[in-house]
């Protein structure tokens, strides 16, 4: 499961983007996930939990879960589609497209510290 891997990941860079006193207040995490980024939310949330267990420093953390879906760029009619179904087609001129422009994110998009 490399969800756990991931879920370290996060950890170890919020370690290096801020000090142990603001980690210490650190309360959420807000992750955007892909439809696409070869993350599975569930397993996610579950790793996230696994680690945080196993961690004493941050056991009061939450992580929160923002789904990015696919979204594709036709050149030909100059429009953005978010895709259904996994259904990579224009939905103005219905051409099939792979231009994929969101959907593959898995970004570290806030974190929230308590006052």
């Amino acid at each position: 499961m490399h969800e756990i891997s991931l879920v370290r990941s996060v950890f170890n860079t919020l370690e290096a983007e801020f000090t142990k006193e603001e980690l210490q207040n650190l309360h959420a995490i807000d992750l955007k996930i892909g439809l696409l980024s070869n993350v599975e939310p569930a397993l996610m949330q579950n790793a996230f939990e696994a680690v945080t267990s196993a961690e004493e420093k941050f056991q009061k953390v939450k992580l929160n879960i923002n789904l990015i879906p696919i979204e594709i760029y036709c050149q030909t009619c100059d429009k953005h589609t978010i895709v259904e179904n996994y259904k990579f087609a224009c939905g103005t001129c219905g051409q099939p497209n792979n231009n994929v422009v969101k959907g593959t994110e898995l970004l570290i998009h806030q974190v929230h510290f308590d006052n």
